[in-house]
């Protein structure tokens, strides 16, 4: 995997939780790894097709300066987040490095380190409750602002019957494809404000909702978690899952059964 490597950007900047941290500016140390393809830019000798590390440092520069956290960790998510937003990256793993944080003993350095990894996933997206239509647009609005989700592809909505035999109504239903650098698990989280803000509430499954996003698959992985199983578990056995998907992603192969969605 090619890389563009920084090493021990040196910033004066002020963070940590006490006054004079605060006040007082202190060295902070920055190391990157920035996961990219340059091979065109190697072919052809050509600084724009590759990452500039001058704007990077640039960039991680005035994240640290122009801000004051608490938390070292805070300052590690604030630049991976705003290099992933700014530049053609497929993943990073950034690292901040406090030498002269105030503590009482003997230490060379403390730091935290944040890897992050850009990921296709495709969501499905249906509301059988309300204004169906407005949901599910308002749904899209809000995964496209939110840091770390870019919409892809939008299917058509389509009209469905109710699964599970505890809905009443009929839903409406579409697939997304997104790009994001958000973990499953704080997909999911994402995924849940949505929900919470368009009104859903979590009275029975299968139930009428007002806005339902599941994770369908996030790109070649396979989680079991108590909380999230991906790819989901039904999406096979659920037209109003396939149909959408089949619109926008036939070719997308299941990490699971090997079967590009088309062949459903």
């Amino acid at each position: 995997m090619n890389a563009v490597k920084i090493r021990g950007l040196e910033i004066a900047a002020r963070h940590g939780v006490y006054d004079f941290e605060k006040s007082t500016p202190q060295l902070f140390v920055i190391d990157a790894d920035l996961y990219t393809d340059f091979y065109s830019a190697a072919k052809y000798d050509d600084l724009n097709a590759t990452v500039n590390y001058s704007q990077v440092c640039n960039t991680l520069i005035k994240i640290a300066t122009e801000n004051t956290f608490n938390l070292i960790e805070t300052l590690a998510y604030s630049c991976a987040n705003a290099l992933m937003g700014g530049f053609p990256l497929s993943g990073l793993s950034i690292t901040v490095y406090k030498p002269e944080a105030p503590m009482k003993v003997k230490f060379s350095n403390v730091g935290v380190t944040v890897t992050l990894e850009r990921e296709r996933a495709f969501l499905s997206i249906g509301s059988s409750l309300g204004d169906k239509k407005g949901y599910l647009d308002k749904a899209v609005k809000l995964l496209g602002a939110t840091q770390g989700i870019t919409v892809k592809k939008i299917s058509s909505y389509i009209e469905t019957e109710p699964y599970g035999g505890v809905a009443e109504n009929k839903f409406l239903n579409c697939a997304a494809e997104i790009s994001t650098w958000l973990p499953p698990l704080k997909l999911l989280e994402e995924i849940h404000r949505i929900e919470a803000e368009c009104g859903r509430e979590r009275l029975a499954r299968w139930g009428d909702r007002t806005l339902d996003i599941d994770i369908i698959f996030y790109g070649g992985k396979i989680i079991r978690e108590d909380a999230l199983s991906v790819p989901h578990p039904e999406y096979s056995k659920r037209d109003f899952v396939l149909i959408p998907l089949k619109e926008i992603a036939p070719e997308f192969v299941c990490p699971l059964t090997f079967k590009k969605i088309n062949k459903f």
